[in-house]
């Protein structure tokens, strides 16, 4: 038996995951709640492995910043994602890592996730690391998508389309719900289209 991997990503209706110059959006878009704020938190809370790419890990050393007291009551999510047992996936980063409980493993991403879903008595879950997790749906390797989709048109400042360069999929829905009466949340079982 495998693991179940989930690659959870964030998106605004145009389908962008983050936004460039310009873009004054601030995180979550500025549209989370106390719902969506729980409901991530959930998502999080069980037993699971968190595994990045180089340029998400990157990112999230940057924007999450170490932890402290105040981070830890101010913000429960983002603590929950920093102190998850990481796989960090790279062919350019050199330890040791900035982060608690994580493991670099350099090499091909498929390879390294095929052998994790193998190996690993936990699901995992992967935050964004969007060229790597295309590279594994395309691979066969991707159980579930969820989408998270915030109610805001990026069209001037949106930055990285999700999906730009992914190969076709049919989406089987899963799961779908509204978190504070505004954000959908969609969960996807991908198979590679023909």
């Amino acid at each position: 038996m495998t693991a179940v991997y989930t690659f959870d990503v964030f998106c605004s209706l145009d389908g962008f995951g983050s936004y460039g110059e310009g873009g004054d959006w601030g995180g979550y878009w500025g549209k989370q709640g106390p719902e969506f704020l729980d409901r991530r938190l959930a998502a999080y809370s069980g037993d699971q492995r968190m595994v990045l790419g180089a340029t998400t890990f990157r990112e999230f050393v940057e924007v999450l910043g170490p932890l402290t007291e105040t981070s830890e009551v101010d913000d429960p999510v983002n603590t929950r994602m920093r102190t998850m047992p990481t796989t960090v996936v790279s062919t350019t980063l050199e330890g040791p890592l900035d982060w608690p409980d994580a493991t670099l493993v350099s090499g091909d991403a498929v390879d390294v996730v095929a052998r994790l879903k193998a190996e690993s008595d936990v699901p995992l879950r992967s935050h964004g690391s969007l060229s790597m997790n295309r590279a594994l749906m395309a691979a066969g390797l991707v159980d579930r998508v969820q989408v998270s989709v915030f109610p805001v048109i990026t069209g001037r400042t949106g930055a990285e389309p999700v999906f730009a360069g992914a190969a076709d999929f049919d989406l089987e829905l899963l799961e779908a719900r509204t978190l504070d009466g505004r954000i959908q949340e969609l969960v996807y079982r991908p198979t590679l289209h023909g």
